[in-house]
């Protein structure tokens, strides 16, 4: 595990990064270790200090139309299945509200369990081309928890504290320098944020010592497509419920309002913010991204502020556009501290 770079923000990406064509076109574990390499590499060379390895293992060849986010993990846990018919179908959709999606990611009808999910082996993989400290990303218990249909446990809450168990074993003993929970349905859901906040912390206590624990959380990404409805406002208290060391949030696409309902976080939590939009191709310039990050500092104090980042991940963009994106979200950091 390599420390954190001292600086007074630190650059950071969030996590997906664009595929390049010719993983797409030959996918191999050598094309994947390689391809992998060149996104740390492109961070790093742009001036990102805390890089991503993109998230490229989880391509799937046979679905080139998703990320990875969700199928990754339910998919390789024991007691999930992935094949189901209409009847199981037509009950997801009764149970769910998940307008965006109309099929259960997987079917859960025995106890959970890793499986073949060995997130010690993809973390490792990523290390051996880090060169230098990096994030490594796992998807929030609550978020898959959603997208499946339970015919084992019988409630919400053992399901998804159920997720939670088998991912705070899979975060232990990893070598990254930070480990970040991803979870993009509870902006519209805060109902449920102390239920959601219990199974985070409880992957979060399985993270060794020493190593930064993130959590990240956006209100969706779809084509460009907002998909959670609601604010940070009505969040913050499932905020400061959480035992991580900094928040990773989206702003760079919120309304005003949502920037200053940030000043009740608690201050044991740092705060990321997103200066970059990954929701429109429109490259920002490094002054527009010092501005945002200026405007920042201004509601809720520069010492608050410990990193900068993109809203989300870019795998929906395209490589060019990623590119000139965390330049400029380099270039705009330095300028803003004027280095």
């Amino acid at each position: 595990m390599v420390s954190l770079p001292e600086k007074q923000i630190l650059t950071t990406t969030v996590g997906s990064y664009p595929l390049p064509a010719w993983l797409l076109g030959s996918p191999s574990e050598e094309a994947v270790v390689d391809a992998t390499r060149v996104v740390f590499d492109t961070q790093r060379q742009a001036g990102i200090d805390l890089p991503t390895d993109g998230e490229l293992y989880r391509f799937d060849p046979g679905h080139p139309d998703t990320n990875g986010m969700i199928e990754y993990f339910v998919g390789s846990m024991a007691g999930t299945r992935t094949e189901f018919g209409r009847s199981e179908i037509e009950e997801f959709a009764k149970r769910q509200s998940m307008g965006f999606r109309i099929k259960p990611a997987a079917v859960v009808d025995g106890e959970l369990g890793e499986g073949s999910l060995d997130l010690l082996g993809d973390c490792a993989r990523a290390a051996a081309v880090s060169g230098g400290p990096f994030k490594f990303t796992v998807t929030s218990p609550y978020m898959l928890a959603r997208t499946l249909l339970d015919c084992h446990y019988g409630d919400f809450e053992g399901l998804l504290m159920a997720l939670g168990e088998v991912l705070s074993r899979q975060v232990a003993g990893l070598s990254c320098s930070c480990l970040q929970i991803d979870e993009a349905n509870i902006p519209g859901n805060p109902d449920d944020g102390p239920l959601a906040a219990r199974a985070i912390n409880r992957v979060l206590e399985g993270v060794d010592e020493g190593v930064e624990k993130a959590v990240h959380f956006c209100f969706g990404n779809y084509g460009g497509q907002v998909i959670q409805a609601g604010t940070w406002s009505s969040l913050v208290g499932f905020l400061n419920d959480l035992q991580a060391d900094h928040l990773v949030l989206e702003l760079a696409h919120r309304p005003d309002d949502d920037l200053a309902a940030l000043r009740e976080i608690d201050p044991r939590l740092n705060i990321g913010i997103g200066v970059i939009d990954i929701k429109v191709n429109q490259v920002e310039t490094a002054e527009e991204v010092a501005a945002r990050i200026e405007k920042a500092a201004g509601v809720l104090g520069g010492d608050r502020i410990r990193f900068v980042h993109p809203d989300c991940g870019f795998w929906m963009l395209k490589r060019s556009v990623s590119d000139r994106k965390i330049a400029a979200l380099a270039k705009g950091r330095d300028l803003f501290l004027g280095i």
